[in-house]
């Protein structure tokens, strides 16, 4: 019988090797991790076939199938290789399968005894005919079926017994046949229903994300035309966009502001137009102006030209007590700007600035730069995030070629838009929120370009797993 042993780093590759030398038709007997790598046991069937007609030649012992099942186990050495066993007995495809139950057991009451010895509970195993009698499907809401277990001998049956380069790569393996699974099914409602496709299609093509589509056209009606889906899908998107239409604006409402955010957002000139429309509404007297960078050059002399511009002085803090005295200062004014430090969200400084904000009355208004990629706003974002309701303001939207990145962040993340900056006109580029506004204006048909998806490349983003994001259930269709 041609039995040989099989060495490579991993088990993936070493039953590679086995079947490259016996084929299709390899058997593996064993395997288990040693120094140099997995060592994996094989044969072929072809040689369990020729010891069976071999057997037929010889004529058997009388006796039952139990009577020689229990001789062939007491002649099994308990520390005996595998190759030995095969060569000093003789055996049909019966007895190698209770040969092989036979050591698969006494390995697992080996491991129970040293278990035990070393103060563990053993396992509790379901013997091997037991193995596909207790399988039961889990039907739960967001809970997945338990595979169901295959009694394979070669192989141990408990993930501990398992080595971890093995268990990872059936860990990466499941990962990828979930997400095939997931574009396969995503796909096939594709064909079912094509208005979903094209709907999908003019999402991605907008700039949103493939996880707030999914979410979204997984409740659309299945009786709705192509214009009443599209009317329902920027009805679901106008809902969903927080927006301060039924609040006073942030100039009327008033109180103190510090605007925070990435470097080159628009954060000095948002300030001043606010102080300019709070000065047109309520006089100068009623707009205090404070500056915190101190590491931008000619940071405080650009906030100081636009307070001259609107007969407001601008007030430079240092630290943080500095700031302190000048907001007591100031407490009489209608609204009070703080201009900070533009900082990368992973910049160390950062929580350094946010520490120095956290006084009494202060609000930090969230600026975003509306044509930055989708990817990059979520880190801002996430980065400022602030505890409560996490006001903002987009600018630039006169730059963004797509507006979808920023609504779907701003949809996703729950923020609440308090106004929109459309060019560098100091007071007048200034806009209200306008959830309908801005959701139809993100829908619009936009030129040809080379980062534009096709039909064809809907299957990448539908493969895309959604276990990770958290705000799914935040959506309000």
């Amino acid at each position: 019988m041609n039995i040989q042993r099989f060495i490579a780093p991993t088990a993936r590759e070493a039953l590679a090797k086995a079947r490259m030398t016996f084929g299709d038709g390899t058997l593996i007997l064993s395997n288990r991790p040693t120094a140099d790598g997995i060592e994996v046991v094989a044969t072929a069937e072809d040689a369990l076939a020729s010891l069976d007609r071999e057997e037929t030649v010889v004529s058997r012992p009388k006796g039952t199938p139990a009577d020689t099942r229990r001789a062939f186990t007491l002649t099994v050495e308990p520390d005996s290789k595998v190759e030995d066993d095969v060569a000093q007995l003789s055996m049909s495809t019966l007895s190698f399968q209770d040969y092989v139950r036979e050591r698969m057991l006494r390995r697992r009451q080996d491991a129970s005894a040293e278990s035990l010895r070393a103060g563990k509970p053993a396992e509790s195993r379901p013997r091997p005919s037991q193995v596909n009698a207790s399988i039961q499907l889990d039907t739960t809401p967001k809970q997945k079926a338990a595979p169901p277990k295959v009694s394979n001998p070669a192989f141990p049956s408990t993930p501990s017994a398992l080595p971890q380069a093995l268990m990872n790569e059936l860990n990466s393996m499941k990962e990828l046949i979930e997400e095939r699974f997931t574009a396969l099914t995503w796909l096939g409602q594709a064909r079912q229903h094509p208005i979903v496709s094209n709907m999908m299609l003019k999402f991605i093509r907008a700039g949103y994300s493939p996880l707030l589509a999914r979410t979204v056209l997984e409740k659309l009606p299945e009786d709705s035309d192509a214009a009443e889906s599209m009317q329902w899908v920027l009805d679901v998107l106008e809902r969903n966009l927080k927006t301060d239409s039924e609040m006073k604006p942030l100039y009327e409402e008033g109180g103190t502001f510090a605007l925070v955010g990435s470097t080159g957002v628009g954060k000095t000139t948002t300030a001043a137009k606010l102080a300019g429309l709070c000065a047109q509404k309520h006089g100068a007297s009623s707009v205090g102006l404070i500056t915190l960078d101190t590491y931008r050059v000619g940071a405080h002399e650009q906030l100081r030209s636009f307070g001259r511009m609107l007969g407001v002085v601008a007030h430079l803090a240092h630290d943080r007590a500095a700031l302190q005295d000048l907001l007591g200062l100031l407490a009489n004014k209608k609204m009070v700007l703080i201009d900070t430090t533009g900082i990368a969200p992973h910049d160390p400084r950062r929580r350094d600035m946010m520490d120095v904000l956290e006084l009494p009355n202060v609000n930090k208004l969230l600026v975003l730069n509306a044509g930055s990629q989708g990817d990059t706003l979520d880190d801002v974002v996430t980065s400022f995030k602030t505890k409560g309701i996490q006001q903002a303001v987009l600018t630039k939207v006169d730059e963004a070629v797509k507006l979808g990145p920023a609504l779907d962040a701003a949809i996703r993340h729950q923020l609440l838009l308090r106004g929109v900056t459309t060019g560098q006109k100091v007071p007048e580029d200034w806009e209200a929120a306008d959830a309908a506004k801005l959701i139809r204006a993100s829908m619009r048909a936009q030129g040809k370009s080379a980062y534009e998806p096709k039909a064809i490349d809907l299957g990448f983003f539908f493969a895309q797993s959604s276990s990770k994001a958290t705000s799914r259930d935040n959506l309000h269709a």
